[in-house]
C-alpha cells in the first residue's frame, strides 16, 4: 500500500486522466468513424470518376500524359491494368506500400464491376473502376497516399492526447508539491510536539481546508503547551507541598532519637509529626477528590434541598473557628430551594466560608447573602480580610495556588480548596467569580441554576 500522500495524489490524477483520455478518444473515434470513412470514400470515388471521364474524352496517349501530370498524384496512386495483368503506374509511392491487386479483383473490374477494398478497416484504401479506352476496357485501381480523414484524425488525436497527458502530468507533479507541503509541515510539527517541543511555527496562510486544519492544529498546540505548563507546575507544587511535611516528619523523628529529651519536648515533637501526617493525608484526600470531580465518571446525586438552611448549618459547624476569633456573621438568606448534590454543595460553602474565616482579621465581619431570579440563585460571601491582588485573582482557582507563599505557614492549607469549589460549581452548570482588593477584603460570588440538568 502506498503511504505517501504525494504519490497517491499524482497516481490518482494520472489514472483518472489516462483512463478518461483513452475512453473519450475511443468513444469519439467510434462515433465519427463512419462519417469520416464516408467522406474519404467520396473523395476517392470522385477522383476516380474524373480520371474515367478524361480517358473517355481524350485519346489514350493524351489521356496518359494528362493524368501523369496531375497535381492530385501527390495524394493518389493510380495503376491501370491490361487484361493480362500488365499495368502502368502514375504517382510516387514515397515509401507507401501499395495494396495488393489480385487476379480476381482485376477480372471483376475488367468485366465492368467496381471494387472497394477496406483492408485497414478505417477507410477505402483501394478503389477499382473499369476504364474504357479506344484500345478496349482496362482496370484502373486507385489508392490514397495521404492518410484518409479517419486515419488522420486518429493520428492527430493520439498525438494530442499524449501531449496533453505529458503536460498535465508535469503540471500535477508541480501542483502536488504545493498541495502536500502543508501536510508535510503538519507531520513534522506533530513529531516535534510528540518530542515535547511546542515552539513550532507552521506559517500556513492558506484559506482552504488545509489552512483551516493548520489553524486548528496551532490552537491544539497552544492548548497542549498550556496543559504541559500546568502539568509541570502541578508536579512542582505537589513535590513542594509533600516535601515540606516530609521534611518536618523526618526532622522531628530524628530528634526523638535523642536520649536527653524531656517529656514535654517529646510530646511536642510527636504532636508536630501527627499534625504533618494529617496534613499529608488531607492533601491526598483533596487530590483524590479533585481527580474524581474532573473525571468523566463523576455523577451528581441530585436532590431538592433548602440552600439557605444548608449554609446556616455550615456556619454553625465552623463556629469553633470563627467564635474563637470574635468574627461576626451578617446573614441575608432568602429561602431558596435548589436541585443539587447535597454533599458536594456542602463542600463548596465549607471551603469558601472556611477561607473567609482564615483570612479575616480578629473581630472581622463576614456577610453571606442569597438572591434569586427566574432561573438562577446567587450566593455572595464577603469578608474584610487581607484581600487578593488582581494578578493573583486570575489564578485563584488553580491547584496548589496560594496568594502569599511567604505567609503559607501562618495560613495553613494545601491550595486545593478553591480548585475543588470551582469543579463542583462547574458540575452543577454554575459559575464562580471573585472580587477583591488587597487590604479591603474578598467577595466570592457563586451562581447556580435552580434546576441543575442531570448528567
Amino acid at each position: 500500500m502506498i503511504r505517501s500522500l504525494y504519490i497517491r495524489v499524482v497516481l490518482t490524477f494520472l489514472v483518472s486522466v489516462i483512463g478518461g483520455t483513452i475512453l473519450s478518444f475511443f468513444m469519439s473515434t467510434w462515433m465519427f468513424k463512419e462519417q469520416l470513412n464516408e467522406n474519404a470514400q467520396i473523395n476517392l470515388r470522385h477522383f476516380g470518376q474524373d480520371v474515367v471521364r478524361i480517358y473517355k474524352t481524350l485519346p489514350l496517349r493524351e489521356a496518359d500524359l494528362f493524368v501523369s501530370e496531375m497535381k492530385q498524384l501527390d495524394s493518389y496512386y493510380i495503376r491501370i491494368y491490361e487484361a493480362a495483368g500488365q499495368f502502368q503506374a502514375y504517382g510516387k509511392l514515397n515509401g507507401h506500400k501499395p495494396a495488393e491487386v489480385t487476379m480476381d479483383k482485376l477480372q471483376q473490374v475488367i468485366e465492368g464491376g467496381v471494387v472497394q477494398d477496406t483492408q485497414k478497416g478505417i477507410a477505402t484504401v483501394l478503389l477499382g473502376l473499369p476504364l474504357k479506352t479506344e484500345t478496349g476496357t482496362k482496370a484502373m485501381f486507385l489508392e490514397m497516399l495521404a492518410p484518409p480523414s479517419a486515419s488522420f484524425v486518429v493520428k492527430w488525436g493520439s498525438i494530442f492526447a499524449t501531449s496533453s497527458l505529458i503536460t498535465g502530468s508535469l503540471l500535477i507533479l508541480i501542483a502536488s508539491i504545493y498541495l502536500v507541503r502543508p501536510i508535510k509541515k503538519l507531520t513534522k510539527a506533530t513529531r516535534r510536539i510528540a518530542a515535547g517541543d511546542f515552539s513550532v511555527k507552521l506559517n500556513i496562510k492558506q484559506t482552504s481546508e488545509l489552512g483551516t486544519l493548520a489553524r486548528s492544529f496551532e490552537d491544539m498546540m497552544h492548548e497542549l503547551q498550556q496543559l504541559e505548563q500546568l502539568r509541570r507546575e502541578f508536579v512542582t507544587n505537589v513535590s513542594h507541598e509533600v516535601q515540606s511535611p516530609l521534611t518536618s516528619i523526618s526532622g522531628y523523628a530524628q530528634a526523638l532519637k535523642q536520649v536527653n529529651l524531656s517529656d514535654d519536648e517529646r510530646r511536642r515533637y510527636l504532636d508536630i509529626i501527627i499534625a504533618e501526617a494529617k496534613r499529608m493525608s488531607k492533601m491526598s484526600d483533596n487530590l483524590l477528590k479533585l481527580s474524581l470531580l474532573e473525571s468523566q465518571s463523576q455523577q451528581l446525586g441530585l436532590s431538592t434541598l433548602s440552600l439557605d438552611e444548608q449554609i446556616r448549618r455550615v456556619i454553625v459547624a465552623l463556629q469553633p473557628q470563627w467564635a474563637a476569633r470574635s468574627i461576626q456573621f451578617e446573614l441575608d438568606l432568602q429561602p431558596v430551594k435548589v436541585t443539587a448534590d447535597h454533599d458536594q454543595l456542602n463542600q463548596v460553602w465549607t471551603n469558601i466560608i472556611g477561607n473567609s474565616i482564615k483570612f479575616s482579621k480578629d473581630g472581622g465581619v463576614i456577610n453571606v447573602s442569597i438572591k434569586q431570579d427566574m432561573n438562577n440563585v446567587t450566593v455572595r460571601i464577603s469578608d474584610t480580610g487581607i484581600g487578593i491582588s488582581l494578578e493573583d485573582q486570575k489564578r485563584i482557582f488553580e491547584r496548589f495556588f496560594k496568594t502569599d507563599r511567604s505567609r503559607s505557614r501562618k495560613y495553613e492549607g494545601s491550595g486545593m480548596g478553591l480548585a475543588i469549589v470551582k469543579q463542583i460549581v462547574s458540575l452543577h452548570q454554575g459559575d464562580i467569580r471573585v472580587e477583591s482588593e488587597p487590604g479591603q477584603g474578598t467577595t466570592f460570588i457563586v451562581t447556580l441554576p435552580i434546576m441543575t440538568p442531570a448528567n
